[in-house]
């Protein structure tokens, strides 16, 4: 269906089982101290300390020798993600985003094995959910990179990035990308738990007046809903590039955003279930396209992960 139809800038969206593990415990969310956000959802989360040899494991990713998971789930609970399925290898029968693991991982033994090597946080949670203000393995894991030379990449939902700006600042090479999917709280509440939209860009932007690179990661990219012209305007003077991706349901979700469309966006009913059931990929292409062209007339440095390809390798745009 032509991207015309539904406007080319999108219309505005509405307004436990315990397994045994060294450790346990069931706590209330995080502290009103340490996120407003979190005290917004008296969501019991079940935290675990899990003894692991490292949280640091070889990746496949496209430009990541390492990918470093300090913990298993993650309270920001967003209802399309697709880490999910890690409870298949957890034993979690808990919902998504009320369970936590922690990993408890020794010193790294040998830090030249990373010496320049490319390093991400984080591909299955969020390393800066909000506990890691209580149990910093993210910083940890930071202290011991620091002075190795790895080139590190960052994606989060989460302010609480800045506590480690200190650290940061000493990396010869970090980027530090943030997800943003909509300008609208209203529809971000629906979908996330993590920081508001506000302090996303807030953060960025006290990253960026501190010279670290920052990315505007447009993901999951809800059609229509997103409004990718609008979020790329309101984040382009704090931001050095801007990556797109578009949203993927799995049969761990599929039902739940669907259903959710059905139900608070039925004028975008066939437009989903021609995506999503029927596999018409016209929409993707033709924004895809759009916001191309956008960026070569506006100077914007883009990675177009809608066009990856077999390998994985975005489109860049410089």
């Amino acid at each position: 269906m032509p991207l015309e139809q539904w406007g080319a800038h999108g219309s505005s969206a509405r307004t436990s089982q315990q397994v045994p593990f060294r450790h346990f415990r069931r706590v209330s969310p995080a502290p009103r101290s340490v996120f407003w956000f979190a005290f917004l959802f008296p969501i019991p989360m079940l935290i675990r300390h899990v003894p692991v040899k490292s949280i640091l494991t070889a990746s496949k990713l496209p430009g990541c020798d390492f990918a470093a998971n300090p913990y298993v789930g993650c309270p920001h609970a967003c209802r399309y993600c697709y880490a999910v399925y890690m409870k298949r290898f957890t034993d979690h029968p808990e919902p998504w985003g009320t369970f936590l693991d922690v990993k408890e991982a020794p010193p790294l033994t040998h830090p030249e094995k990373y010496r320049g090597k490319s390093v991400f946080l984080s591909s299955v949670t969020d390393a800066y959910n909000p506990y890691e203000a209580e149990f910093r393995k993210t910083r940890e894991l930071l202290e011991q990179l620091v002075d190795l030379g790895v080139s590190l990449g960052i994606t989060t939902k989460s302010n609480l990035v800045l506590r480690d700006l200190d650290l940061l600042k000493q990396f010869e090479s970090v980027q530090v990308a943030f997800s943003i999917n909509t300008l609208d709280e209203a529809f971000r509440r629906d979908m996330d738990r993590a920081s508001t939209i506000a302090e996303r860009i807030e953060a960025m932007q006290i990253l960026h007046d501190n010279g670290i690179p920052t990315v505007t990661f447009i993901s999951p990219i809800f059609p229509v809903l997103t409004r990718v012209f609008d979020i790329i305007e309101a984040t382009h003077d704090v931001c050095d590039e801007v990556w797109l991706e578009n949203l993927n349901l799995r049969a761990c979700n599929r039902g739940v955003i669907l259903g959710y469309i059905h139900q608070h966006h039925p004028q975008l009913n066939r437009l989903y279930d021609d995506i999503y059931l029927r596999k018409d990929y016209t929409y993707w292409h033709e924004l895809s396209q759009s916001v191309e062209a956008y960026a070569v007339e506006n100077g914007i440095c883009l990675r177009n992960y809608l066009h990856a390809d077999v390998t994985g390798q975005p489109r860049l745009l410089q």
